[in-house]
């Protein structure tokens, strides 16, 4: 029974190690939401669903800086089709330290800015233009390289077109792989000497 112990308390220190070595400058982060559940508030009955692959750099420990592109599609009940497109920068701020319900989890900030645009069908409101967004998300380390994430964001787009400005709130799921950078695959080669 000790040994088993042992082992679970070292398996869980390597785990939780190496998830804040995910996060540490130059490495990268690739992946992107694969779904999106959007609430529209100027029209409560909207149900999108978009596809945004991300690519980021760690410039410090637990900053992240890179783009991302978006293509979504929406339907409204009795109502026409919307498609959406967006892209830019983006940046990330990951909490400093693990959350103390979920060993293998961090908080996270994430704000977006670039072009974009919303076009309705069938004569509906179009805006093209200034695309940016912010929120909360959450990301859980499946493995030590691999996050399942939760983000919850203000969405906005203004500029041009029959409608100045829309915006949406949304919750997103998507999946992120977190991979070493130069410098720490050759520290990690050396650790293992």
């Amino acid at each position: 029974m000790k040994k088993y112990l042992i082992f679970s308390f070292l398996a869980l220190f390597a785990t939780s190690s190496a998830v804040r070595a995910q996060i540490q400058q130059g490495n990268v982060l690739v992946g992107g939401n694969f779904a999106n559940l959007s609430l529209g508030l100027d029209n409560a009955k909207v149900i999108s669903i978009d596809l945004t692959p991300k690519a980021a750099w760690f410039v410090k420990d637990n900053v992240a800086i890179g783009g991302y592109i978006n293509l979504g599609i929406q339907s409204a009940h009795n109502s026409s089709t919307t498609t959406n497109y967006g892209i830019g920068g983006l940046g990330r701020y990951y909490t400093g330290k693990d959350v103390e319900i979920l060993r293998h989890g961090r908080i996270f900030g994430e704000a977006t800015v670039g072009v974009g645009g919303i076009n309705v069908s069938d004569g509906g409101g179009h805006t093209n233009g200034l695309d940016f967004s912010f929120g909360p998300g959450f990301a859980y380390f499946v493995t030590p390289s691999i996050g399942l994430e939760t983000l919850l964001k203000y969405n906005g787009v203004g500029g041009f077109g029959d409608a100045g400005y829309q915006s949406t709130f949304g919750l997103s799921f998507g999946l992120q792989v977190y991979l070493p950078g130069r410098n720490t695959a050759r520290k990690v080669k050396s650790d293992m000497k």
